[in-house]
């Protein structure tokens, strides 16, 4: 199986971003605020995590591999991402 990270410039690559963004972002909402932000608010969550996810798995030397593996980076980082927002803005973000 190809790792995630390797498909890109294919259509079926812009379809497994949208896909993990989706997801990614749909569990780190319920996670972080018991419910999601809409389709495009999960997907620009999940697709920003999942570069958040990959920056610091990156730096730990943790590789993942595959769909699942994707998906758990972007939800990584996604919670970081709402954790992060919430800190610095508490009161002017919905996240």
């Amino acid at each position: 199986m190809i790792p995630f990270a390797a498909i890109s410039g294919e259509m079926f690559g812009i379809v497994c971003w949208l896909l993990v963004g989706g997801v990614a972002g749909w569990l780190s909402g319920i996670v972080m605020r018991g419910g999601g932000f809409g389709l495009i608010g999960d997907i620009v969550i999940g697709i920003v995590g999942a570069v958040i996810g990959g920056f610091l798995f990156g730096l730990l030397n943790v590789e993942t591999y595959g769909l699942i593996g994707s998906i758990a980076v972007a939800f990584v980082g996604a919670c970081i991402l709402i954790a992060l927002v919430r800190h610095f803005a508490p009161g002017r973000s919905r996240l």
